[in-house]
């Protein structure tokens, strides 16, 4: 079998909420893959062994290898994924809908998430708690207020587009991080709706090959 051929492999973490967006991708467009988990916090974090360094120098997952490349970064994927499999489609074929997915998925991906993640978890120390609730709250804030003239049944109208695979990681991470979600009645009206759906149930954090027992569903 050629690299082009071959089997999609996933290097993911069960609670990373960039591999759920690429997992979210990969179960609505029917993909099939091989997992291979990459424990962050094990040994010191197994993002930081030469073996993984070889498949992804930044030493973050999610990474994929598909068609004999190795791709990382969650909405890179997502774009490629979409670019050679585009059914079902992730971007709205509305060039206004689509702008606008893509801007809620990269206030997410580049606004929210980073500034609560574990690398900088782990420097922040003792007020972590407080440092990630604080940062989620101020995307929160501003999320709600633009979902309020975007949202249908989900983030851009009633399709589901790469805005939505952002969407419900984050509002996993705010609920983790017990972020109070009563003043983000549209974000949590979204979420509810997605998470009855099937590929954000297989793809979710409790029903990972590395999920430890006391999370699984």
């Amino acid at each position: 079998m050629s690299s082009a051929a071959a089997k999609p492999i996933l290097y993911s973490y069960f609670r990373s909420s960039c591999s759920w967006r690429v997992r979210i991708a990969m179960a609505l467009k029917g993909i099939a893959y091989d997992l291979v988990p990459v424990n962050l916090l094990k040994d010191g974090g197994q993002q930081f062994s030469a073996e993984f360094k070889a498949v992804n120098p930044m030493r973050q997952v999610p990474a994929l290898k598909i068609d004999g490349i190795t791709l990382s970064q969650s909405l890179a994927i997502i774009h490629y994924l979409e670019d050679t499999r585009p059914n079902p489609r992730l971007l709205p074929q509305d060039p206004k809908k689509r702008a606008q997915a893509r801007m809620i998925a990269d206030h997410i991906a580049s606004s929210i998430q980073p500034l609560q993640n574990l690398k900088v978890l782990q420097q922040i120390g003792e007020k972590k708690m407080e440092w990630a609730q604080n940062c989620i709250v101020s995307g929160f804030q501003a999320l709600e207020q633009i979902l309020q003239h975007t949202a249908g049944r989900y983030c851009v109208g009633d399709e589901i587009s790469m805005a939505d695979l952002c969407l419900v990681p984050q509002v996993y991470n705010a609920e983790r991080f017990k972020v109070d979600m009563g003043p983000y009645p549209t974000i949590t009206r979204i979420n509810k709706a997605l998470l009855e759906l099937e590929a954000f149930k297989v793809s979710h954090p409790s029903r990972q090959p590395d999920t430890p027992a006391e999370l699984r569903a």
